[in-house]
């Protein structure tokens, strides 16, 4: 299941930029990429970015340290 968050992780970063270039520079970097060459790939990418956000979403909080419930608070003086 590691391999799978990592996964997910890197698909979610790549999203997440190419959403931070087309937000900023109206460019998007999926398409420049795969869109010429094979526009079918760009959906796939977008699909898999879009299955490992629902993946993080459900699987978040077992996987988190922030959010482990068996982690203890720190103290306030």
């Amino acid at each position: 299941m590691k391999s799978l968050h990592s996964i997910a992780f890197v698909l979610l970063v790549i999203g997440g930029l190419n959403w931070l270039l087309v937000g900023i520079f109206q460019w998007n970097l999926v398409e420049a990429i795969f869109n010429s060459w094979a526009p079918i790939i760009t959906t796939v990418v977008y699909v898999l970015v879009g299955l490992s956000a629902l993946y993080l979403i459900f699987t978040h909080k077992k996987t988190c340290k922030n959010c482990d419930n068996s982690a203890t608070a720190p103290t306030q003086m």
